[in-house]
């Protein structure tokens, strides 16, 4: 009889373990990317290529310069496509505090803000329809622990002209 009490409160205590451990990870916020048109370019002219991202509200992710070296930085890297080299322009950070930083500034971007990337399209590119493609690396966190680090990629559609 002993025994038969056990084997049914065995199964119950690993159902709460496993929620336990999967919870947290089910919290972790995602960062979006708005979908946009597509961006007309011009062969031998510098432009603009414009991300907008967003974070839901209570979330924020660390900067692409943060202010301690344990945390992941927001990078955005363009991995192929038409456009040739890239210079991004990093949304301009705020300093915050929080539980987890024992007092010290730190250096997060909120809500929604602009990645811009500056392009100068070679006067060889193939003209017509491609794609521009990326990833986006970042850490979100909350007032109280920050999440493991996610890569999430980036594919802006582009017409050459």
């Amino acid at each position: 009889m002993r025994f038969n009490n056990y084997s049914k409160l065995v199964p119950m205590a690993v159902v709460a373990a496993v929620s336990v451990l999967v919870a947290p990870a089910q919290m972790a916020p995602e960062l979006k990317i708005a979908s946009q048109a597509t961006v007309k370019v011009k062969r031998g002219v510098v432009t603009l290529v414009t991300l907008k991202a967003s974070l839901p509200a209570g979330f924020h992710a660390n900067s692409h310069t943060p202010t301690e070296a344990y945390l992941i930085p927001l990078v955005l890297k363009w991995t192929g496509g038409p456009l040739g080299e890239g210079t991004v322009a990093y949304p301009k950070p705020q300093l915050e505090k929080y539980t987890f930083s024992a007092g010290k500034d730190i250096s997060v971007v909120t809500g929604a803000f602009d990645l811009v990337t500056k392009f100068a399209v070679p006067a060889t590119a193939a003209t017509g329809p491609a794609a521009e493609t990326g990833t986006l690396r970042y850490q979100a966190c909350n007032d109280r622990m920050c999440f493991p680090p996610k890569t999430v990629p980036v594919n802006v559609t582009v017409s050459v002209e």
